[in-house]
């Protein structure tokens, strides 16, 4: 994995395969390998140079123990962009990660060709406050939960009925969240940063072409306020996949991919 002097820190990501580049942002607490199993594979199938990155806090990427911002995160991926000279590229982001990119928009619009803004919100609205409030709670009073408990919550909070109702897929995806389940403590830093005053006004100076993309049954970023942000874009695109959470790329991966890519063929940079 490289790590390049991006921003003041080392920032650590992948790069695959060749053709023009698209850079995927994780959300709060995944590392870039979690677009790795499907987004990736599917990208470089359709011709695409794919660069997924670890954010701050995530390792190897540095931890920066003493804090950072939003407009960290977002400068950090800008750095990035230029450090590889992949600009004015491609740029997709889940949930925190869609917040960082249309922040870039906004910071650095010469550097996206196209933006493709997954499970993100303009707003943190009375539910992500009080989850963000909670997380942030947990990461400092310094319990750690249970693996099988903490599997249990990650399934109920960001997988759809249809996969929580069928028990097979239930018992694979506690299998994989027993495993994964970050550690708060560990992302502390992160946590917060999507709790934004209402930037849609600001939303409405963007002139990249961008595609939002909501999860019928995420209750971590519902889906009507992702609604929000693509009717905020000028000329911005909404498109919803039915039956799945706010971990959507992993369980309708084939639909994620196919809108993303049809997306992508529209609108040549």
């Amino acid at each position: 994995m490289p790590v390049a002097d991006i921003n003041g820190i080392r920032l650590s990501f992948d790069d695959y395969g060749s053709g023009e580049p698209v850079v995927m942002v994780a959300g709060t607490g995944s590392p870039g390998r979690i677009w790795r199993t499907h987004q990736v594979p599917a990208l470089k199938s359709a011709g695409y140079r794919v660069i997924t990155l670890d954010n701050r806090a995530i390792p190897p990427t540095d931890p920066c123990p003493e804090g950072f911002t939003l407009d960290d995160m977002t400068a950090d991926v800008a750095g990035l962009i230029e450090h590889l000279g992949a600009g004015p590229c491609r740029v997709v982001g889940h949930s925190l990660g869609g917040i960082i990119v249309q922040e870039l928009l906004l910071a650095r619009p010469e550097l996206v060709s196209q933006a493709v803004l997954i499970a993100s919100s303009g707003r943190a609205d009375a539910a992500i406050t009080a989850m963000s409030a909670a997380d942030i709670e947990l990461a400092d009073s310094g319990v750690k939960l249970p693996p099988r408990y903490a599997a249990y919550m990650a399934a109920v909070q960001n997988l759809s009925p249809e996969t929580i109702n069928d028990d097979e897929q239930l018992q694979d995806w506690l299998g994989v969240l027993e495993m994964s389940t970050f550690d708060h403590s560990g992302v502390r830093r992160q946590l917060g940063l999507d709790v934004i005053p209402n930037r849609l006004p600001k939303y409405r100076k963007i002139s990249c072409p961008c595609l939002v993309i909501g999860f019928q049954h995420d209750l971590v970023v519902r889906p009507h306020l992702s609604r929000e942000v693509a009717e905020s874009i000028p000329g911005g695109t909404y498109s919803e996949i039915p039956g799945c959470g706010h971990y959507g790329y992993l369980e309708k991966p084939a639909a994620l991919n196919s809108a993303i890519i049809d997306f992508f063929a529209r609108r040549k940079p």
